[in-house]
């Protein structure tokens, strides 16, 4: 099983931006030792609890300090941007880690309406009602594919590279499943976001798949939230720490960030509340090492696919790391495998090994 880790850049009660920043720099370091397939980092605006605002940026400095690990956009959302600066970007990504790019690609703003207004170079200048054609026009960027008559076909994404950054087109509900199917290309699907209906969404990707000139089958990752501990009890307390975030935010709760299970525990709950988090626990996985292994390759069956992506936030950022110690042992990871990424010249991928 291919096992990859998505960073938010989660900020913790007494913490600083800068201190969640430095964590996801510590955390891909050791992951790439650990032998996980990818590292994905995820956008978020406005956050007082998420860090990383551009994880393009935050991907450069990642790539000069691992050596084997992907490194990817879990995801950029791509409704704020043009396709050309999005493709020169991952072109740029891709020249300083070869071989190692994923972009992820969401349609979601990732923040809140003001923010998403605040974003884009003009009102209302890429409605989600183009995310489609931004996602087409992005790939033929990558793969110089514009037809000749096409006004964009002189241009350029630069810096022009041997090969491109493989594409995941990241969902939570049918409706970037229909386009990814659609178009041609690899799904990520968010579980830890949408429980409801993803192996019949998945299911439906795989029948309707319509090979491109990118990808001649579908692939299919999956997103899922899972905390281990060296005992169940430790590992519940720890994932308390999330399900308490989301409570707080759903009641409109000012949050300074993800608290410690020692806060937790001084808090007072009512019976609405205490129904609230035990329903959380339902949407992830935690227990200790042997019993989360299980429940992740359950899981990834129910997906038909051995391809996972864990979110994990905790308080202490040394916890998230042992967590992902400890699945890595578990797994018996032994190092990621290199690949070639994908050529503008390649056509159909079908030369392009599963491991993407």
């Amino acid at each position: 099983m291919k096992l990859s880790i998505l960073d938010q850049s989660p900020i913790s009660v007494g913490k600083t931006a800068h201190e969640a920043i430095q964590a996801t720099m510590d955390l891909a370091v050791v992951a790439d030792k650990w032998g996980y397939t990818r590292y994905w980092l995820a956008e978020h605006h406005s956050s007082r609890t998420l860090a990383d605002a551009s994880p393009e940026i935050l991907l450069a400095a990642i790539s000069s300090r691992t050596k084997n690990i992907r490194i990817g956009s879990g995801g950029v959302m791509l409704s704020h941007y043009s396709p050309l600066k999005v493709a020169e970007i991952f072109r740029m990504l891709e020249a300083l880690a070869p071989n190692r790019v994923d972009m992820g690609l969401g349609r979601a703003p990732g923040s809140d309406q003001i923010a998403s207004f605040a974003l884009q170079p003009g009102p209302n200048t890429y409605p989600i009602e183009k995310y489609p054609q931004q996602v087409h026009d992005l790939m033929r960027y990558l793969n110089e594919t514009f037809p000749d008559d096409h006004p964009f076909s002189h241009l350029r994404a630069m810096p022009v590279a041997p090969n491109w950054p493989v594409p995941w087109l990241l969902s939570s509900s049918m409706g970037s499943v229909g386009i990814a199917a659609k178009l041609g290309l690899p799904l990520s699907f968010a579980h830890f976001i949408s429980q409801d209906g993803g192996p019949e969404y998945v299911k439906w990707y795989r029948d309707n798949f319509e090979p491109s000139k990118w990808f001649d089958k579908p692939r299919v990752n999956i997103g899922i939230s899972a905390i281990t501990a060296e005992t169940s009890k430790r590992a519940h307390d720890l994932a308390t720490c999330r399900h308490v975030m989301r409570l707080m935010r759903d009641k409109g709760q000012e949050m300074k960030g993800v608290p410690s299970v020692e806060e937790i525990k001084s808090m007072n709950f009512n019976k609405t509340d205490e129904e609230f988090i035990e329903h959380q626990r339902t949407k992830s996985i935690e227990g200790d090492p042997k019993t989360v292994k299980e429940k992740i390759k359950n899981l990834a069956d129910r997906y038909e696919t051995d391809d996972v992506i864990v979110l994990t936030i905790t308080h202490d950022y040394a916890e998230r790391q042992r967590s992902y110690e400890l699945l890595a042992n578990e797994f018996n990871l032994n190092g990621c495998l290199l690949y070639t990424s994908p050529s503008p010249r390649d056509g159909l991928l079908a030369r392009m090994p599963s491991s993407a």
